[in-house]
């Protein structure tokens, strides 16, 4: 035998003797099981078929339980999320490879490990729009738009698993229990609470639909019948009733509760006593007297409408300003004209504030817009959805970066664009999920052939729609709508628009507040002579109080701009109006 062939005959016996070592070897066709669930609607808590959105979470605590844990960033657990359409109660539906996952994208791409896991159901409803169309969305049932606490879905008793891959034995869970009604709030002698069906959102879902909202009514209301009162709109998401006003002290004994947001501990407490300072306030001699109410307007998309006409929400704008607003004026003895009228909100209620002005420019005289949503698409958040190809990476030649969704002051990074949208994507198909990124698509795209809005980007990959970015920019823009139409709207407009935030926004809604102090401050045809200011490091939401820290200040909403209102109404209220009736 030559020295070549003894060397390779040593190294294959060397090899032979290395794979008996590691123990008998697997069909190379063979792969590790994915793990399945097999979910059982309890047929003791419905008893028709049921259409929803059926999620799984798992995570590694039951405290809270596994719903209340959902979110994006490096705490999310993972969640999986499917259709289920006719599901009849006492049968079963499987979750497995095919749902759609968050943050791994598949079940089988779970670890092995042990947790507790729960299901749950969002239940729909069919509405026949007036448009033709018809669709199955979750209704709101008193609870604002909230999923995981939406009364008459169903979920499961948290359970503890563990997952094993190896394992061939399906996971089974039981829809078990059912999320009780809501007591509406209860009328007290300062706040009132007022729903209306409105005949605009009626038609166009094909049911009774309305809106509402928590009247606060001034001191003297019933002793001075003859007084008519201007109003202030508080606008913003889903208020459960006429949140911070209390007529008692604070309760001092109650647990402390920190608030992580602003590391403050007993928050509790503050919130309390700045609630009971507000009702002194109120309740004073010498402080102005007016209505301000709270609008409740959930749809089947969110929990506010965004307070604007929608092609796929419906005309809420129409039905807030020329059914509600009127209803709760002749009820309440309100001046019911556009003088005394005034508006105000942070976030989602800064951008409604804002667009309400714009879109009712007679009917307003101020909108106070506090950290609004983004009021220029250019910055819609960090994606400029008329130049950027994809809303999830920052492309370059040879690499993407992702994008940011969150920061903090110092420009730390707790998730990204992709992250929420697909949380979003777990918690519902055709824009039904509930979340932020959803409801901005639900008010300003156009209706899809499907009757669902047309999503203004693919929710897997971020790729943008350019054709339904325009339909935003001409329908939605704030600020291209004030360029485009400023010879009309300039004049009605002057004095009224206040926009405020803070210039470390944690959603870096501060960009496109920018865009818009360019063009507000750069018009002189006429000038808007109003205001823009920028809170120094200040986070979400910043008011516009720099004498305060947010903690303090995004409860003073009610408080914060009424020398502002006072002046302005004594500065342009007509000859013949009423400034003496209220003030008494």
């Amino acid at each position: 035998m030559s020295a070549r062939r003894a060397r390779i005959l040593r190294l294959f016996c060397a090899v032979v003797l290395l794979l008996l070592a590691a123990g008998p070897l697997a069909p190379i066709h063979a792969q590790s099981a994915a793990p399945t669930f097999v979910v059982t609607f309890g047929a003791d808590r419905l008893d028709a078929p049921q259409d929803g959105r059926l999620i799984l979470m798992l995570a590694r605590t039951d405290r809270p339980e596994p719903r209340f844990q959902v979110r994006p960033g490096p705490d999310a657990i993972p969640m999986f999320g499917t259709d289920v359409a006719g599901w009849t109660p006492g049968s079963t539906r499987m979750i497995d490879d095919g749902a759609v996952g968050y943050p791994v994208q598949s079940v089988g791409d779970l670890p092995a490990g042990e947790y507790v896991v729960q299901a749950l159901l969002n239940r729909y409803e069919t509405f026949n729009l007036s448009t033709g169309h018809t669709v199955k969305l979750p209704p709101d049932r008193g609870e604002g738009q909230q999923w995981n606490r939406k009364p008459g879905n169903l979920y499961s008793t948290p359970q503890t698993v563990r997952i094993d891959p190896a394992r061939d034995a399906p996971v089974r869970i039981t829809l078990d229990q059912q999320i009780p009604p809501i007591d509406p709030p209860a009328d007290t002698k300062w706040v009132k609470h007022v729903r209306i069906q409105s005949d605009l959102l009626t038609e166009f879902w094909g049911r009774p639909m309305g809106a509402g909202a928590h009247v606060l009514l001034p001191k003297g209301f019933e002793e001075h019948p003859e007084a008519r009162y201007p109003l202030m709109i508080f606008h913003g998401h889903f208020p459960y009733d006429f949140d911070g006003f209390r007529t008692t002290p604070p309760d001092t004994t109650a647990p402390c509760e920190y608030s992580a947001r602003f590391d403050v501990d007993c928050y509790n407490h503050v919130v309390q006593r700045e609630a009971y300072r507000f009702y002194q306030q109120w309740t004073s001699e010498d402080f102005p007297r007016f209505l301000i109410i709270k609008i409740q307007h959930p749809t089947p998309y969110y929990d506010a409408s965004y307070a604007v006409n929608s092609a796929s929400q419906g005309p809420y704008g129409d039905a807030i300003m020329h059914e509600l607003v009127p209803h709760i004026e002749e009820r309440f003895r309100g001046l019911g004209e556009g003088w005394a009228r005034f508006t105000y909100g942070g976030s989602t209620g800064g951008w409604e504030a804002l667009a309400a002005q714009v879109f009712y420019p007679d009917d307003l005289n101020g909108a106070f817009a506090a950290c609004p949503d983004p009021v220029d698409f250019r910055f819609y958040q960090l994606v400029d959805i008329y130049e950027h190809e994809n809303a999830y990476v920052t492309e370059g030649p040879f690499q993407q970066i992702e994008r940011p969704g969150r920061r903090d002051a110092l420009g730390r990074v707790s998730y990204t664009v992709r992250d929420e949208n697909h949380v979003e994507r777990v918690l519902g198909a055709k824009g039904r999920s509930g979340g932020q990124w959803d409801v901005w698509q639900a008010t300003r795209s156009p209706m899809g052939p499907g009757g669902y809005p047309q999503p203004i980007w693919d929710k897997e990959t971020g790729a943008i729609d350019p054709d339904v970015a325009e339909h935003w920019k001409e329908n939605y823009d704030l600020r291209h709508i004030l360029e485009r139409d400023w010879a009309t709207l300039g004049p009605k407009l002057e004095g009224k628009i206040h926009i405020y935030t803070g210039d470390m926004d944690n959603y870096y809604l501060n960009n496109a507040t920018y865009l818009m102090e360019d063009f507000l401050e750069g018009t002189t045809d006429p000038y808007y002579a109003g205001e823009v200011d920028y809170g120094d490091r200040a986070e979400h939401c910043w008011n516009g109080a720099h004498d305060l820290p947010n903690h303090i200040s995004r409860l003073r909403y009610n408080t914060l701009y009424v020398p502002q209102i006072m002046e302005r109404i004594e500065a342009t209220a007509p000859p013949d109006a009423d400034l003496s009736s209220w003030r008494y």
